[in-house]
C-alpha cells in the first residue's frame, strides 16, 4: 500500500465504486448541502436525512455492503472500508447517511441473521429500503465500557415483556422509528455469583411507556444522540431478537469487524485534515513572503503527520485483508483501534497548531475535525480498554 491523500485502488471494483462515491459526495451532495445551508452546526431533522437515504439507495450506496438478497453488493470488509474512508474524507455533513451509518443498514449491524421473517418484513427490510430508521440502545450512564452492569430490566409478562430502564448515547435516536434495546432479564445477575442474562428487543419508539429525549450534545456539537427512557414498556414476544438470554452475544456480534470498520472513517477525516493543512502551509505567507511550508519546523510537522497516517492506514487495511481471508484478528483489531485513535488525535492537534488562530475558531473545519477526532479516543471503547485487551491477549496467547 503506497501513500496518497487520494488513494487509488488496485481492485477494479473498489476503484469504480470509490470514484462514483467521490463524484456524488463532491458534486450532488455538496451542492445539496450548500443550497440548504447545512453545516456541522445544523440541528438535523428526519426531513434532512430521508432524501439522502432515498437518493443513496437509487445510486446503489445505501446498504451496499449487504448480501445481494437484501439489495446490496456483498462487499468484502476491505471494499466497505475503502468507501467508509471516502465518506470520512469528503467533509460532507450528510455523508453519514449515504452508506447507512445514521439509522440505516450499517447501524442495524449484523442482526439480519437473527431476525424472524416477521421482523424482517416489519422492521429490517423497510430500514434497508430507507423507509424506516433505527438506533442501537446498549449504553447506560453507569454501564459504558462495562455494559454488563446495565440496569435496564426485562420482565416476562404473558406473551411478551415489560422493559424498564434508561439508555443513553443512542446514536440516530432523533431520527429513528425503532430501537434495538438490550436489557437484563429480571431475576438474573442479582445474587453474588449469579450470571446475568441479557436479551435484545425491537422496540417501537412510539410505544406506550417509551419516550425519546434529547441526549447529551457531544463535543463535536452534533445533535445525533438520544436517551431512550423505558417505563414499564410492553414489547410483544414477536419482537424478541434471537433467543432469550442471548442478547449480549447479538449486541456484541462481529465486534472485531465493527471495531476495525470504525477506523476507516476516522482515517478519511484525518486524511482531509492533512490535505487542508498542506493547503494552508502552501498559501499562508510568513515574514519575507515565503509560504509557511518553506519553514523546516513546519516541514517536520507535516512529515510526521503524513507518516503517522500512512502507518495507521496500512495496519488497518492489513488487518481487514486478513479478516477477508477468514483469519482471526482480535489483537490486530484492538491495535488498529488504539493506534488510529491516538495517531489521528496527534495529527489533528498538529493541524490546529499549524492553522494558528484560525484552527481555534469555531466555523473553521479544522477546529471541527479536531473535536470530532478527539472523541474517537473514547467512543467504541476507550484507548485504555484497547490496551487492556491487547495485554490480555498477549499474556494468554503468547
Amino acid at each position: 500500500m503506497t501513500f496518497s491523500l487520494r488513494p487509488a485502488y488496485d481492485d477494479p471494483r473498489t476503484a469504480e465504486l470509490a470514484d462514483r462515491l467521490r463524484d456524488y459526495l463532491d458534486g450532488e451532495l455538496a451542492d445539496h448541502e450548500r443550497e440548504c445551508g447545512i453545516t456541522p452546526a445544523t440541528r438535523l431533522t428526519r426531513a434532512d436525512l430521508e432524501p439522502i437515504w432515498r437518493r443513496s439507495r437509487e445510486l446503489g450506496f445505501y446498504g451496499i455492503h449487504l448480501p445481494e438478497e437484501y439489495g446490496g453488493q456483498n462487499l468484502t470488509y476491505t471494499q466497505l472500508a475503502a468507501l467508509k474512508e471516502e465518506i470520512g474524507a469528503s467533509g460532507r455533513v450528510l455523508a453519514h447517511s449515504v452508506l447507512g451509518d445514521m439509522g440505516g443498514p450499517l447501524r442495524a449491524g449484523d442482526i439480519l441473521k437473527h431476525a424472524t421473517p416477521q421482523q424482517l418484513d416489519t422492521y429490517l427490510l423497510p430500514l434497508i429500503r430507507g423507509e424506516r430508521a433505527c438506533c442501537f440502545s446498549l449504553t447506560e450512564t453507569d454501564a459504558g465500557s462495562d455494559v454488563r452492569s446495565m440496569r435496564t430490566v426485562a420482565v416476562a409478562d404473558g406473551d411478551g415483556y415489560r422493559l424498564t430502564g434508561h439508555k443513553v448515547f443512542s446514536s440516530a435516536g432523533p431520527f429513528a422509528d425503532f430501537a434495538i434495546v438490550v436489557a437484563r432479564m429480571a431475576g438474573t445477575g442479582e445474587a453474588e455469583g449469579d450470571k446475568p442474562l441479557f436479551s435484545a428487543f425491537l422496540v417501537d419508539l412510539d410505544s406506550p411507556g417509551c419516550r425519546v429525549e434529547d441526549g447529551a450534545t457531544p463535543m463535536s456539537g452534533e445533535h445525533i444522540e438520544s436517551d431512550i427512557v423505558l417505563d414499564d414498556c410492553y414489547v410483544p414476544a414477536a419482537n424478541l431478537l434471537g433467543e432469550e438470554g442471548k442478547g449480549m452475544r447479538i449486541a456484541l456480534g462481529r465486534v472485531t469487524a465493527n471495531r476495525l470498520l470504525h477506523c476507516p472513517t476516522v482515517l478519511g477525516a484525518t486524511r482531509r485534515a492533512i490535505a487542508l493543512t498542506l493547503d494552508r502551509t502552501r498559501t499562508r505567507k510568513v515574514a519575507g513572503g515565503q509560504p509557511l511550508l518553506m519553514m523546516q519546523g513546519i516541514q517536520h510537522k507535516v512529515a510526521d503527520m503524513a507518516t503517522d497516517f500512512y502507518a495507521a492506514r496500512s495496519m488497518t487495511y492489513t488487518a481487514l485483508a486478513a479478516l477477508d481471508e477468514g483469519r482471526e484478528v482480535h489483537a490486530e483489531a484492538l491495535m488498529c483501534k488504539l493506534f488510529v485513535a491516538e495517531s489521528a488525535f496527534r495529527i489533528l492537534d498538529e493541524a490546529v497548531q499549524i492553522h494558528g488562530k484560525e484552527g481555534l475558531t469555531q466555523g473553521n473545519e479544522i477546529e471541527y475535525l479536531f473535536r470530532k477526532i478527539r472523541m474517537f479516543r473514547v467512543l467504541t471503547g476507550t484507548s485504555e480498554i484497547q490496551r487492556n485487551g491487547i495485554a490480555k491477549l498477549l499474556a494468554f496467547n503468547h
